[in-house]
């Protein structure tokens, strides 16, 4: 039972120190939005519908833009509202899952991220033996345990912060409800969350992030050794996509989550979260189509599919 009443709402400042930014902000986020939406269902319909793309590249894309679409519906929304409303609130029930969600599918994404490193590996690497060794229930596993793993950090993390008082402070210096967040707001000692939250995080980001690097270095050295240009430069292509998209995720979340909670600095904490939770989840899908003949290609057929009943 708990020894103190938790608030009944939070109020989130966003910008409203900054009112002329409310509208471009407002636009901006409206349309990224729009784009993130239609940008990963795009990529969830082509990997289903097209029978060239059921390989474990694209069970693990599938997956990521499913990962990005609930990312960015699980802030994007309620940030959207709040601009539009003069009240910026948020109920101390929605705060908690809305930072609930976002840390479990955040540590999720990780390790979808460090598994499609894997599959890279492999198909490069390992060329002659990739069907035996990527086969569809080890992808499936993984993926399995990404979500597993997520949840059970995401509860971790809930279970700790729930138990903060907060003294009649209601107001984050934030766009959304983060953990980061919700431990400084706390008025009491939070030594206990702030080493878990520094543990957990650097398990789930850093274990991932080393074995990605660990598969890109073996990628390269396999890589270099190809005779032909033309062979490298298409070994390369595979894989410039996924170390964009792994530098547009790990980047921000590094600098918010390994440094001491000390040296946080919640006004730029807040701009870089905005950053991963909406523009990376909308970048992804326009960074592997463009990049990617596959993909490009089985939109077509699926446009075209789509245009034919159309024309008769």
């Amino acid at each position: 039972s708990f020894l103190w009443d938790p608030p009944k709402y939070f109020i989130l400042l966003g910008i409203s120190d900054r009112p002329w930014l409310e509208l471009p902000l407002f636009v901006v986020l409206l349309v990224s939005y729009i784009l993130a939406m239609l940008g990963n269902i795009s990529i969830i319909l082509v990997s289903w519908l097209d029978a060239q793309l059921h390989s474990p590249m694209y069970i693990f894309l599938s997956h990521l833009s499913f990962l990005d679409l609930c990312y960015t519906t699980t802030t994007v929304p309620q940030i959207l509202a709040n601009m539009g409303s003069s009240r910026k609130t948020i109920s101390y029930g929605g705060c908690t899952v809305q930072y609930a969600i976002f840390h479990w599918l955040g540590c999720t994404e990780c390790i979808v991220l460090a598994a499609m490193a894997l599959d890279r590996y492999v198909a490069i690497c390992e060329p002659l033996r990739y069907a035996i060794i990527m086969h569809r229930p080890l992808c499936q596993q993984l993926v399995a345990v990404a979500w597993l793993s997520g949840f059970g950090n995401s509860l971790v993390q809930v279970v700790l912060t729930v138990q903060l008082p907060f003294c009649g402070r209601q107001v984050l210096n934030n766009f959304f409800c983060e953990v980061p967040a919700m431990i400084k707001l706390s008025c009491a000692d939070s030594a206990v969350n702030d080493t878990t939250l520094a543990v957990l995080v650097a398990f789930f980001v850093l274990v991932p992030l080393a074995l990605i690097l660990l598969s890109y270095g073996f990628i390269a050295r396999a890589v270099l050794r190809i005779q032909t240009s033309m062979g490298r430069h298409k070994a390369f292509g595979t894989c410039s996509s996924h170390l964009v998209v792994v530098s547009l995720f790990y980047l921000p979340a590094i600098y918010i989550y390994l440094q001491p909670p000390s040296s946080y600095s919640q006004e730029q904490g807040k701009f870089i979260s905005l950053f991963y939770s909406i523009i990376t989840p909308t970048l992804n899908p326009f960074i592997y189509t463009l990049r990617n003949k596959d993909v490009k290609g089985a939109l077509r057929r699926l446009l075209a599919r789509a245009w034919r009943p159309c024309r008769r």
